[in-house]
């Protein structure tokens, strides 16, 4: 049984990579923020399909907690007979939008902690726990290669966290530990305070503007992270792969 380790597992894309990492006999320890039942929920599916998983807090913008956070977990290992984990899922994050002449120094510290710091450090606290051979992927955004107004500040972070996964891809290299990074398009979660739930006359102009004709679901990018940390992904490392449907083609 392998064990991989989920931030913002709470929802979303964060949420169906839990799941579907369990339907292929992976224990899973998934973090949740703010959102505790939506963390009870992604292990309330996990177990009805007979898999395995737990919730614990963390908050990726507070890395003076990643020591104690290691320690939680090192001890949810123990209860499953193991001392290392073998994947790590860097997703949790937030959206908002600010136009570069507006966005403020508190915004920008908060993209940087919890967007690019946060996945830095936390994968540094993890690193020693991570069995060799195993794989990291990180979320990162279409956004970066996509210039729309508004996303200057959280685009600038998430290219950063591409250069970072292929530094590490590199470095980690000797000990078989593959790294990669997705780029999710337009895509249905929770981000940017639900906005597909508050803006819903933008799901048809968005999903006119990706080739396959719809918006992205979870369980599109769920699906593609839990084949590239797989067997099917064993010899793909130091790669950002767009999972977007062919967004704005």
């Amino acid at each position: 049984m392998r064990v991989a380790i989920v931030t913002g597992g709470s929802s979303g894309i964060g949420q169906s990579a839990a799941i579907q990492l369990a339907k292929r006999d992976t224990a899973v320890i998934l973090t949740y923020s703010s959102n505790e039942a939506g963390a009870k929920d992604t292990v309330s599916a996990i177990e009805q399909e007979g898999g395995t998983a737990v919730a614990l807090p963390l908050d990726v913008g507070r890395s003076d907690t990643f020591a104690a956070f290691r320690a939680e977990v090192v001890e949810v290992l123990r209860g499953w007979d193991r001392d290392t984990f073998d994947v790590l899922v860097n997703n949790a994050g937030f959206a908002k939008t600010a136009m570069f002449a507006d966005t403020t120094e508190e915004l920008f510290d908060e993209f940087f902690r919890v967007l690019l710091k946060g996945p830095f450090f936390l994968t540094q606290t993890l690193l020693p726990l991570m069995s060799d051979g195993g794989a990291i992927v990180n979320t990162s955004s279409s956004s970066t290669d996509r210039a729309e107004p508004g996303y200057s500040g959280y685009a600038t972070m998430k290219g950063a966290l591409v250069v970072l996964s292929r530094y590490l891809a590199k470095e980690l290299g000797p000990r078989r530990i593959r790294v990669n990074s997705i780029s999710p398009g337009a895509t249905r979660t929770r981000l940017g305070d639900n906005g597909f739930e508050r803006y819903p006359e933008m799901i048809p102009v968005l999903a006119a503007k990706t080739a396959l004709g719809r918006v992205g679901e979870p369980d599109d990018i769920g699906l593609a992270i839990a084949g590239l940390v797989g067997e099917d992904g064993r010899w793909i490392t130091a790669q950002n792969i767009e999972v977007s449907g062919g967004f704005d083609l």
